[in-house]
């Protein structure tokens, strides 16, 4: 039985080098380009007839429209609309690539952490970025809660620094993390359904249901997962434009 993280292997489909750096397109880039791809359609298309009564595929996407809208209002207020594209775009990319790497045979993406670190970091180096340009030097008032006694600044601030550096590794590290644990247990349970005889014969039964419920979390999974980056991408936007 093979083993359950070769699902995670990168391989080189088309192999390309330049200065001694590894280019190639590999089976990872192939699923981005594809969960693009298929995202662009999805968004194209459901917006295409602008319908006054919106068919299935319209009402999907105004109900993402909807649900990123009210995370970007709710959680970095007026100030946050220029922002919205960026926000709408990284939760679709993210949620279609975790629920396409459910189908068999596919690659998630999202379940290796140079990827996830990757999108973690351009994200923290913009929303920094976006606070320098917007406050100036006022923006390191970030670093020393208002209100707190001048005597902790000591204390606080090396806290404060430390957990602002860290927020790219927990962003990246929990969508990675929740990827990775699901695929290697559905693949483990998998492969105990098979050996078992499958849904066929009886002993395999119960694998089978405990699969096909721990593929239906994995959906809910991916999906909270999407929507948990994108509402702390929010929530660092928020900080660095109001300094809460």
């Amino acid at each position: 039985m093979a083993s359950p993280l070769e699902q995670f292997t990168i391989e080189p489909i088309v192999k390309f080098q330049i200065g001694g750096t590894d280019l190639s397109f590999t089976n990872s880039s192939l699923w981005m380009m594809i969960t693009a791809l298929i995202l662009i359609g999805f968004v194209v298309i459901g917006t295409q007839r602008r319908a006054l009564v919106p068919g299935r595929l319209q009402s999907a996407v105004e109900y993402f429209y909807q649900v990123v809208a009210d995370m970007v209002r709710d959680n970095v207020g007026s100030a946050g609309r220029p922002y919205f594209p960026f926000i709408f775009s990284l939760f679709m990319f993210i949620l279609f690539g975790n629920l396409l790497g459910l189908i068999p045979g596919a690659f998630t993406f999202t379940s290796h952490l140079a990827v996830t670190f990757a999108m973690s970091a351009f994200i923290f180096i913009g929303v920094t970025i976006i606070g320098l340009i917007t406050h100036g030097l006022k923006f390191f008032s970030l670093f020393f809660p208002h209100g707190a006694p001048i005597a902790s600044a000591p204390v606080l601030i090396p806290i404060e620094i430390i957990s602002y550096f860290s927020r790219p590794i927990s962003l990246s590290v929990r969508l990675f993390a929740n990827m990775t644990v699901g695929h290697v247990l559905l693949k483990v349970i998998g492969g105990g359904v098979v050996a078992l005889g499958g849904f066929f014969v009886v002993p395999g039964l119960v694998p089978f249901a405990a699969l096909v419920a721990i593929t239906m979390l994995e959906v809910m999974i991916a999906v909270i997962q999407a929507y948990v980056f994108a509402i702390l991408t929010c929530v660092y936007l928020n900080d660095a434009l109001h300094l809460h």
